[in-house]
């Protein structure tokens, strides 16, 4: 009874998530900012979640952190992972799959949960080095800033933080992700 439980209310997870990532435009506004090129082998691994407007499944997420594999076909199998509403709560772990839709710049994604809705996934910003990335959605209504540290200078969030309110996101609407540094969580 309690894994058909448990089983349940992952799927209605999974279905909220799916129901707000559902890819569907509405916005007259300009489309936002895409990077010129990706390049996906040094885009894959973990990126912390710095700042983020959150779906319903990542308010309350603390130590968040999306990681990317290249799979041979080129999919892209992804793992979001988090503490629930605190650093010592419950971890959630969601896996999806993301499918390259712009093959020119690779800098626009289908994020699938569910089959066959695939999110929308646009990699707004991307730093030289790779270490911090913006990714939005055409929508408008979601938004993540994230790095390859847990943590960035007041002066990057600063930055990034307005590099995401020219793309005609509400910024009262960001919220910065908890993260506890990397040798706090080993203990």
């Amino acid at each position: 009874m309690f894994r058909r439980t448990t089983l349940a209310l992952a799927a209605l997870a999974t279905l909220a998530l799916v129901a707000a990532c559902a890819s569907t435009s509405g916005n007259d506004a300009k489309p936002v900012t895409l990077v010129s090129n990706v390049d996906l082998p040094r885009f894959m691994g973990d990126w912390y979640v710095i700042a983020s407007i959150p779906t319903p499944i990542e308010k309350g997420a603390h130590n968040a952190k999306e990681s990317y594999v290249l799979a041979p076909d080129g999919t892209i199998p992804t793992t979001f992972t988090f503490n629930a509403d605190a650093f010592d709560g419950p971890q959630k772990r969601y896996g999806s799959k993301a499918y390259v839709l712009d093959p020119r710049t690779k800098a626009v994604w289908g994020e699938q949960y569910v089959w066959p809705f695939k999110a929308d996934y646009r990699i707004s910003y991307l730093s030289p080095d790779y270490s911090e990335v913006v990714v939005t959605r055409a929508k408008r209504d979601y938004v993540w800033i994230m790095a390859r540290t847990p943590s960035i200078p007041e002066a990057d969030l600063q930055r990034l933080s307005a590099f995401v309110a020219s793309q005609g996101y509400d910024l009262a609407k960001l919220q910065r992700v908890p993260q506890q540094p990397l040798q706090a969580r080993a203990q």
